[in-house]
Order: structure tokens, then sequence, then C-alpha cells
């Protein structure tokens, strides 16, 4: 039988993220996942493809607040309001993108910005931002937050297995940075999928995840390396693309629970 193993949340893009026993489910993706992001002077996301040091962050949710933590030091930390105050509206760059994104937080801001050693803003997306899920793969009015595309990503772990069985040194699932780990699955029998029930919701399969150079970060130590992105392009490339995982589109809003069964070919 195929069971959801693992739920992950990525609060702030690029950082690394939190594992949940559950969560919740809404347009834009979990809820918390990806609704913040650091910019630099120019309003431009940043990202581990540029600045692999972010790997080197810790993320913790309580009640009321995000903190932020460095992971060689982690009394060395920030917190910021879980449900923010939204200060200066600006436009933010992400991609193609240009989203509206609100200032949340300047203690943060300073911190990262030492951090960094650069002058950057930690941003927020409010509900009132609309950044529209590309339109070949949804409706008009599906949005995304500050993910690359799409609300969730999906890998099953029996796909990693097959990656680590061609590897000399195997990766862990962090380098992908999936909302959804299924187990259960043959390897890949996600590719094959179109809808799928997880517990009582429903979701779109809409299409395969191309990955790029931050899978080469090493989410422990921030090095990079050539693997796993070497190995995947030798059997996994398709139209120019790299492609490890599949991107969701959820129906409804709901609660998602480790351990829902998974049910496909709806």
């Amino acid at each position: 039988m195929l069971r959801l193993s693992e739920l992950w949340i990525y609060p702030i893009k690029s950082v690394p993220g939190i594992q949940l026993q559950e969560a919740k489910v809404l347009e834009r993706g979990f809820e918390f996942d990806r609704r913040w992001m650091i910019v630099d002077a120019t309003d431009t996301f940043l990202s581990q493809r540029t600045f692999p040091e972010l790997a080197l962050l810790d993320l913790k949710i309580t009640d009321t607040t995000l903190q932020i933590s460095k992971r060689s030091n982690p009394e060395d930390k920030i917190e910021t309001p879980l449900f923010p105050a939204l200060l200066e509206e600006i436009k933010v760059t992400i991609w193609n993108d240009q989203v509206l994104a609100w200032t949340v937080d300047p203690a943060a801001d300073v911190w990262l910005s030492e951090f960094l050693n650069q002058q950057v803003r930690l941003v927020y997306m409010g509900d009132q931002a609309a950044r529209q899920i590309d339109l070949k793969y949804s409706e008009e009015g599906e949005n995304v937050s500050f993910a690359d595309g799409y609300p969730y990503l999906l890998i099953s772990e029996a796909s990693l297995a097959d990656l680590n069985e061609r590897l000399k040194e195997p990766v862990s699932m962090r380098r992908f940075r999936p909302n959804l780990i299924v187990t259960g699955a043959s390897a890949f029998e996600e590719d094959t999928w179109d809808n799928i029930q997880i517990g009582d919701l429903t979701f779109r399969v809409v299409k395969p995840c191309a990955r790029c150079v931050l899978i080469t970060v090493d989410p422990q130590t921030a090095e990079k390396g050539a693997e796993p992105l070497k190995t995947l392009s030798s059997y996994r490339f398709e139209n120019n693309k790299v492609l490890f995982g599949q991107n969701l589109i959820a129906d409804h809003p709901g609660i998602l629970r480790e351990g829902d069964a998974v049910i496909t070919g709806l």
C-alpha cells in the first residue's frame, strides 16, 4: 500500500525545511511553506544556487514565531512573527515573475545581512499578492507561493533509492526539498500518476520537476559538487531537462497527516 511517509515545509525559500506530522493544505502550498523569501538590494530573490551558505541555517516554528538560527551556533538566532505585520509593500523578482511582497522585520533584515555579508531583506507573501501558476498546467486564478513554480512537490522513497544505487556516495532526500514523500511505490512510479488522493484530499500531478545545481549543494556542509546532478542527467534527461519528482496542485484545502494512504489512478 502507498503511504505518505513524510511531510515538509520550507518557510523561507532556499533555507532548510521543517518536518511535520500534519500540515494544512492551502492553494499556494502548505501553510507557512515558502511564504518568506530573502531578497537583495535590487529586491531579487536569493537562493542556495548562488548562496550555498543558506543551507547552514535552521528554522523552527513556535505558536507565534519563526525562529532562524545558525546550525554552527544555535544560540545565535532571530525570531520573527509567524503572523507578521506587513510593513513596506514592494515588488520582488523571482525568476520571470514580479510579485507584490511586504517587508516584515527590520531586526531579521539586519541578522540575515550580517550572516550573508551583504544587504538583504526578509519579505513575506500576503494573501493579497497574486502569483499565477503557469497556465499550461493550471486554471486561471490558481496561485503559488515563493516556490519555484508549483505549490507541492512529491517524490517517492523508491526513486531516491534508485538514484542512490547509482551513486558512489548516497544523498539524502533533503537535497531535493520535497513537500510530500511517499513509501510503497516503485522507482519513478510517480511519473505515471495524473490524479491522486492522499488521505481525504485530491491532487493533480501536473508536471515533472526539472532539477538544477541546487541539488549539488550538500545540505549539511553547504559544499558544492557534481553529484547527484551528473548521475541524474545520465538517465533522467528529457527535453533538455533533468527530471526528479512531480509537481502537484491541490484541488481543495484540508489536512494531511503522516501515514495517510495514497491512492492513484483516479
